[in-house]
C-alpha cells in the first residue's frame, strides 16, 4: 500500500488551486509531515496540531475516503 502522502502528490501543482491541491502543496513543503504513513489516526492527529488552513481536516477526511477506495 502506498502512503497517503504519495497519493496526495497526484493533487499537487494545480494552475487553479483547489483545497485538495493546497493541502497537497502544503504536505510537500511540510518537512515534519508523516510522509511514509498509511495510518488515518497518525495523519489526522498531525493535521489537528498543524492545520495549514481552515477546513483542511474536512478536505483530509474526504480525500482519505478516496485514498482507501483506490488501494
Amino acid at each position: 500500500m502506498r502512503s497517503f502522502y504519495h497519493y496526495m502528490m497526484t493533487h499537487r501543482g494545480r494552475k487553479k488551486p483547489t483545497d485538495e491541491s493546497r493541502l497537497a502543496d502544503w504536505m510537500f513543503s511540510e518537512h515534519n509531515f508523516p510522509k511514509h504513513s498509511s495510518s488515518y489516526d497518525e495523519i489526522s492527529e498531525y493535521l489537528e496540531w498543524n492545520s495549514p488552513f481552515h477546513g483542511s481536516l474536512q478536505v483530509f477526511d474526504r480525500l482519505w475516503s478516496t485514498y482507501e477506495s483506490s488501494e
